[in-house]
């Protein structure tokens, strides 16, 4: 095992130490099973996938090779199949640590956070001090809002390893959300002094809008640039970092250039495709007519508990959701992963041949299940609700991409929708590191446009269902916005609101800073700092551009 007892303490060990011995071959494992594993590690998926597949036909009660079948149907793309060969090979071998690790780590990407702590609590109970183990139960941890546990782990992980530079960046981002700024830095910091060329611990400081880099550090990302050696996400990473530092002197030509590179060099090997995001909008809205709306009416699960509150990107979402949470009777709970991933297994279980995407398969899907889809996404929920509150913010900006299954599946929950100035908006989305997908300055543009044209259309089949936010009339005159949106929310204007920035929770977003001080204008008008470099995003937008706040004829 890799830790070892010397009286009632024990001796933690190295993570590397630990992967190492985790993944050493199983005395069990034979000679033609070491082979395949050899294929799979060779990347020859298709070879390993055919003996095992012949080797289980003959001996299928083979743990080691349902572990490794598991690893092929993942490279496979075939996750219920991986995850169900780990379960039977748990069952033939409970004492079977890394294969339980692996299941667990499977489970809690797809967001399965009570059962993937019970297994990663089972692998604890046997190998207490294992860092991989508790690494991934501090995992869990924050992904349910057991923020503070998790941020001791990460800090004892972090002090035990301490030349490991993603210790410290993982603690570094526990204090983060917990508002402990000072130490936060310093966990970064060492992740610098671990891996110089570290972009991610440059861009997490960056990240922290109150956080300045010195002339020494502009040096040293300018060094590690012109460092041929330093590539991938560590020089994109340090590409925003430095438009940031730039940004902060004011150095607005120098700082863009510096975005430029960052966002063409993600655009290698992330693709984008406008056309895609324009298709789902039409989607949406061929399905989503008066009449299918409807015909659904009655479905559902009737709890009112659920607050969406949905966005672009960068449009001031965060501040909303700790608005709202600084009141007694809604808890805030950050942005949960359900919503979408109903999406998918709707897409898996009820798509068929040839694939039917989503949203046209809801279509196919009975009244009933609506309900249980309601009720299943409540339940999720649960692990993340510690105040009693009868109400809660879920806060995922892209779940306005599902309005109308949030409407088929919770028709009580309320939708706010929050707006940004669109070159604002889209120019604060140019600036930062996201990595699912990376639109240019005109594509950007484009994608506002099928925003806007969105939501108008659930705006006109939903009538009275979406409160619309403004961020800019939010930052002019909070108190009138705040009690128009409790209004829409039928719940009690409190004075607690208009001291949001006292509420103590976690934060997880970008604006995890900006929304633990009252609110300035510093930001409404930023955009106009770069304005000359602006020019295909502004005739992109067109008349989303020149009618903003209101939505132009050709988009409603």
């Amino acid at each position: 095992m890799p830790h070892t007892t010397n009286a009632d303490r024990t001796v933690p060990v190295p993570l590397a130490a630990a992967f190492e011995r985790l993944s050493a071959p199983r005395p069990s494992l034979g000679v033609r099973l070491r082979k395949i594993e050899a294929d799979l590690q060779s990347n020859r998926i298709d070879a390993a996938w055919a003996q095992l597949s012949e080797h289980l036909a003959k001996r299928p009660g083979d743990a080691d090779a349902l572990n490794l079948m598991a690893r092929v149907q993942l490279r496979r793309g075939h996750r219920d199949e991986a995850i169900s060969m780990l379960q039977r090979c748990l069952e033939l071998a409970p004492d079977f640590d890394a294969a339980r690790f692996n299941y667990a780590n499977l489970i809690f990407r797809q967001n399965n956070f009570d059962a993937a702590l019970t297994e990663t609590e089972t692998l604890l109970a046997r190998d207490p001090g294992n860092p991989l183990f508790r690494q991934l139960k501090a995992d869990i941890l924050g992904n349910v809002g057991r923020d503070t546990e998790a941020a001791a782990m990460f800090e004892a992980l972090a002090e035990e390893n301490p030349e490991r530079a993603e210790c410290w960046i993982n603690y570094g981002h526990a204090l983060r959300g917990l508002g402990q700024r000072d130490r936060c830095i310093v966990a970064y910091r060492e992740a610098i002094r671990c891996r110089p060329s570290f972009g991610l611990a440059y861009w997490s400081l960056a990240n922290l809008k109150a956080a300045r880099f010195s002339d020494e550090d502009i040096a040293a990302m300018r060094a590690q640039l012109a460092d041929s050696a330093v590539m991938g996400d560590d020089r994109i990473h340090i590409l925003f970092a430095l438009g940031k530092a730039l940004e902060d002197r004011k150095l607005y030509e120098q700082s863009f250039e510096q975005y430029a590179k960052a966002n063409a060099a993600m655009r290698v090997h992330i693709g984008y495709h406008a056309g895609t995001i324009s298709r789902r909008v039409a989607d949406n809205k061929a399905l989503f007519t008066d009449a299918f709306v409807k015909s659904r009416a009655g479905a559902g699960c009737d709890t009112p508990d659920p607050i969406f509150v949905m966005s672009l990107p960068r449009s001031g979402s965060t501040l909303v959701e700790q608005i709202l949470s600084s009141h007694s009777m809604i808890e805030g709970i950050g942005e949960l992963p359900y919503v979408p991933a109903i999406a998918t297994r709707l897409e898996e279980l009820y798509g068929g041949a040839p694939q039917i995407g989503f949203p046209k398969v809801l279509e196919e899907i009975a009244p009933a299940i609506l309900r249980e889809l309601g009720e299943g996404y409540l339940a999720a929920t649960r692990a993340h609700r510690k105040l009693g509150r009868p109400f809660f913010v879920d806060k995922k900006p892209a779940n306005f991409f599902y309005i109308g299954l949030i409407h088929l599946i919770l028709p009580n929950a309320k939708i706010i929708d929050v707006r940004r100035h669109p070159m604002a908006c889209c120019l604060s989305a140019f600036k930062h590191h996201f990595s699912t997908a990376r639109p240019n300055l005109s594509e950007l543009g484009r994608f506002y446009r099928d925003y806007l044209q969105l939501m108008s259309h659930f705006e006109r089949v939903l009538p009275g269902r979406i409160h619309r936010v403004v961020y800019e009339d939010l930052v002019r005159d909070p108190e009138s916005e705040i009690r128009k949106l409790f209004t829409h929310l039928g719940l009690p204007f409190e004075e607690s609101l208009l001291r949001f920035y006292e509420t103590e929770r976690t934060v997880l977003t970008p604006s995890s800073e900006q929304v633990r001080r009252p609110i300035t204008g510093e930001a409404v008008d930023h955009w106009r700092n770069y304005e000359p470099w602006l020019g295909p995003l502004m005739r992109s937008l067109g008349t989303a551009y020149t009618a903003y706040p209101a939505v132009p004829d050709e988009l409603r």
